[in-house]
């Protein structure tokens, strides 16, 4: 299992820098639904007494979770950390392309975090190997970040599990499609689902989907 380091974090709060994000999106990949972001800002101060609790073993990539330990890990996060939201649906992203989208839902998570702080945030973290486009913020793009960078971890936890959420809820207005199961995967059974009733409304019409 691997665990993800403060090893970047570390480095630039060595530059003064305090007001570090991660940042990660979950739903580039899915035939249908939002692409959620979250940004997380790990403060150096609190980590010492945060590295103790028993819940930090969760904080790694949220694929390597179970649903259970996810929203555990959740919990501990938006209880420990500062956390920013932002997503884009599935119209912004038949309109501007999924990593537009992403792109977009990341800075809405920004947003999202100086609201809460009135602060700008100083570097950030991002998930992948494309940067930030049209951003002031200094920033690094890290490659597998999330199973590495602690702060990006966290970040992919946080957008995993809001936008579970939000695809429960989706389920409820279209439970045919199975959407509690495969939240918007190309899964078999989703393929199956759409060959019997079609699109709906919260397909991404720009996707290539066999039905």
């Amino acid at each position: 299992m691997i665990h993800p380091h403060l090893e970047k974090e570390k480095y630039y709060w060595n530059q003064g820098l305090h007001r570090i994000a991660g940042i990660d999106e979950a739903g580039r990949g899915p035939l249908a639904g939002p692409v959620v972001a979250g940004a997380v800002i790990v403060f150096a101060e609190k980590m010492d007494d945060i590295l103790q609790q028993p819940e930090v073993k969760l904080i790694r990539d949220s694929k390597t979770l179970s649903q259970k330990q996810r929203e555990k890990a959740f919990d501990f996060v938006i209880g420990n950390f500062l956390c920013g939201v932002g997503w884009c649906d599935h119209e912004t992203i038949d309109r501007v392309n999924i990593l537009q989208a992403t792109f977009l839902a990341m800075k809405k998570a920004l947003s999202d975090l100086k609201s809460k702080t009135r602060e700008d945030t100083q570097m950030i973290l991002v998930d992948g190997r494309s940067p930030l486009p049209n951003i002031s913020i200094r920033q690094e793009s890290v490659i597998n970040g999330d199973r590495h960078i602690f702060s990006i971890s966290a970040a992919s936890i946080i957008a995993k599990v809001t936008r579970d959420r939000m695809m429960m809820k989706i389920h409820e207005k279209f439970p045919q499609y199975g959407f509690d199961h495969h939240k918007g995967y190309g899964t078999k059974l989703h393929f199956e689902m759409i060959a019997e009733h079609g699109l709906c409304e919260i397909h991404r019409k720009s996707f290539k989907i066999r039905h």
